[in-house]
C-alpha cells in the first residue's frame, strides 16, 4: 500500500520535472516569474488552481467522460504557455497580476485542464483497470503539487538573487525570462502535428 503511494507520488513529481517534457516547467516559470517571495500565498493558490484543473482533466479521462484529440491538445499546451508569457511581457512592471485576479485564476484553471488532457492517455495506462482510480489520482496530484512547489521556490529564489544581488529591475527580470520562454515555445507550436 505504502509502496503504491510512493510510486504514484514519485510518478507525479517525475511528470513535472521530466527533462524531456519541460512544457510543464515552462508554464510554471511564466506563471511564477512576476511574483516575489512576499507573494507566496497568491503563487501557491495559482499553482494549486493549475493542479486542480490538471486533476479534473485526469478524472474525466480516467472515467472516459471526455476523449480528446491528442494532436489538438499537444498544440494547445505550448499555446497556453505562450499566452501567459506574452501577458507577462506586455504587463511587466504594471502590476496586472494583482488586479485581474479572477481572470488570472480562471485562465490558470483552464490551462490546467488543457495540460491534464495532454497527459490523459498515459494516465489511463497508469490506472488501467484499477478499482481505486481516485486514490491513485490524488497520490499522483500530490506528487505534481510537490514538484510544482519545488519549481516555484527555485524561480522565486532566482528572482530574489537577480533583483537584490544583480540589481535587475523586476520589470526587466519578468521581460527577459518571459521572452526566453516565448522563444522556446514558438518552435514547439510550429513543430506540432496540428500545424505540420
Amino acid at each position: 500500500m505504502l509502496e503504491n503511494f510512493w510510486f504514484n507520488v514519485e510518478y507525479g513529481i517525475y511528470h513535472v520535472l521530466d527533462i524531456n517534457a519541460y512544457d510543464h516547467v515552462l508554464f510554471l516559470i511564466v506563471l511564477t516569474v512576476p511574483y516575489l517571495f512576499k507573494d507566496w500565498k497568491r503563487v501557491l493558490l495559482l499553482v494549486s488552481t493549475f493542479t486542480l484543473g490538471h486533476t479534473l482533466s485526469l478524472i474525466l479521462a480516467a472515467y472516459n467522460v471526455v476523449r480528446v484529440n491528442g494532436i489538438i491538445v499537444e498544440f494547445l499546451i505550448p499555446v497556453t504557455i505562450l499566452v501567459v508569457a506574452l501577458f507577462n511581457v506586455f504587463t511587466a512592471g504594471k502590476g496586472a497580476q494583482k488586479e485581474k485576479v479572477g481572470v488570472l485564476f480562471f485562465s490558470t484553471l483552464f490551462f490546467g485542464l488543457v495540460h491534464g488532457l495532454g497527459f490523459a492517455r498515459e494516465f489511463q495506462i497508469l490506472v488501467g483497470k484499477s478499482d481505486n482510480k481516485i486514490l491513485t489520482l490524488l497520490e499522483f496530484a500530490l506528487g505534481i503539487e510537490i514538484a510544482q512547489i519545488i519549481v516555484v521556490i527555485v524561480v522565486l529564489f532566482l528572482a530574489y538573487i537577480m533583483q537584490t544581488i544583480f540589481r535587475f529591475s523586476k520589470r526587466d527580470w519578468v521581460m527577459v525570462i518571459s521572452s526566453i520562454v516565448v522563444g522556446l515555445v514558438i518552435p514547439m507550436i510550429l513543430n506540432s502535428d496540428f500545424i505540420s
